[in-house]
């Protein structure tokens, strides 16, 4: 941006607007507009608006002399309706800086959500593939009854080497003994 605040990009008119005198931060106006919004429904200002309005129908009732208001309550209708024009519009804009906070917030959680439902996803591949890699595993249970059901023909094989080495050491005494 050039010094005077302008921008490069747009054409210099020879008019001048009321925005250029008034060069308002509009996150400062919404910080002051949300900080009335929050006064104006807040106990204090009711009761604080209650007491003001009491005591002025009262001094325009009670003390003659005193009475600022010759057609009595007129100016304070007007102070009403004042209030009422300024807090309007300062409430709704608070309420716009509310709903836009509100849409960032349901942005960023939409994202979350996605990226929680990604890594769900992506756990639940990674669980289903290791519950079919350990299914093919063998189990415990099932090594222990591999070994159950070959110790008897471990043990078969065991003997029937036995028998052969008897009769290969009798083959051999006899051998001998036919040798000798």
């Amino acid at each position: 941006m050039a010094e005077s605040g302008r921008r490069l990009d747009v054409p210099r008119g020879s008019t001048r607007s009321l925005s250029d005198f008034l060069r308002l931060d509009p996150d400062a106006v919404g910080r002051f507009a949300e900080g009335i919004a929050r006064f104006l429904g807040t106990g204090r200002f009711l009761a604080v608006q209650t007491f003001i309005v009491i005591v002025w129908i009262g001094l325009n009732v009670v003390a003659v002399d005193l009475r600022w208001d010759p057609y009595p309550f007129i100016l304070l209708n007007l102070a009403f309706s004042t209030q009422a024009a300024y807090a309007a519009p300062l409430i709704l804009l608070a309420q716009n800086r509310q709903a836009d906070r509100d849409r960032v917030q349901a942005e960023e959680d939409r994202a979350r959500a996605a990226s929680t439902r990604a890594d769900t996803e992506y756990l639940a591949r990674e669980l289903a593939a290791l519950r079919l890699a350990i299914g093919e595993l063998a189990t415990r249970d099932f090594i222990r009854g591999e070994l159950t059901r070959l110790v008897p023909e471990e043990a078969e094989e065991a003997e029937r080497r036995e028998r052969k080495r008897r009769k290969a050491e009798r083959a051999e005494r006899e051998r001998r003994e036919s040798v000798g």
